[in-house]
């Protein structure tokens, strides 16, 4: 249920600050989602797989935590992330 390293390449390119930047919060919060889509597309043909939905709790809370981070410190960063992953509907 990973993204593939093509799909992660893609979105470091596209979330990075700088040359060697792959942690700041843009980029975790893009590779969450990534991955959290794709879990969610896991679990639309496996409905029975709960041990693996730990792990999109998981990664779901961790990308909350994040984004709260963001709206704390840098709300046009946040404004700005959230647009272009459309996750607020």
């Amino acid at each position: 249920m990973a993204i593939a390293t093509t799909q992660k390449a893609s979105i470091l390119k596209k979330f990075k600050k700088s040359e060697m930047d792959t942690g700041s919060s843009e980029v975790q919060v893009a590779l969450l989602t990534a991955t959290i889509n794709e879990m969610t597309k896991h679990f639309a043909i496996h409905k029975k797989d709960h041990s693996s939905k730990r792990g999109l709790v998981k990664a779901v809370n961790q990308r909350r935590k994040l984004l709260d981070y963001l709206k704390r410190t840098e709300i046009t960063r946040y404004n700005q992330i959230v647009k272009e992953l459309d996750l607020r509907k």
